[in-house]
């Protein structure tokens, strides 16, 4: 039997990005980042899995909340 992996776990609790400085948005980006990293090393062989498909959408959303944090730096 495959082993399940909760790709979810992987999705901080994200913060509320209008109420942080610089230094707090640029420390969320790298815990993004290191999340990235982490959730890269689990990906499955099987692109046509299930479990592939949840772990590209939690990709996907990491991806997309590092993508808004550096919008935010760049107003700045």
């Amino acid at each position: 039997m495959a082993k399940i992996i909760d790709f979810g776990a992987f999705l901080p609790q994200e913060p509320d990005l209008k109420e942080l400085d610089r230094d707090g948005l640029l420390a969320y980006l790298k815990l993004l980042k290191q999340r990235i990293a982490q959730l890269d090393e689990k990906e499955p062989r099987s692109m046509t899995s299930e479990a592939y498909e949840d772990w590209a959408q939690c990709h996907e959303e990491l991806e997309d909340m590092a993508d808004e944090v550096m919008e935010l730096l760049d107003e700045l």
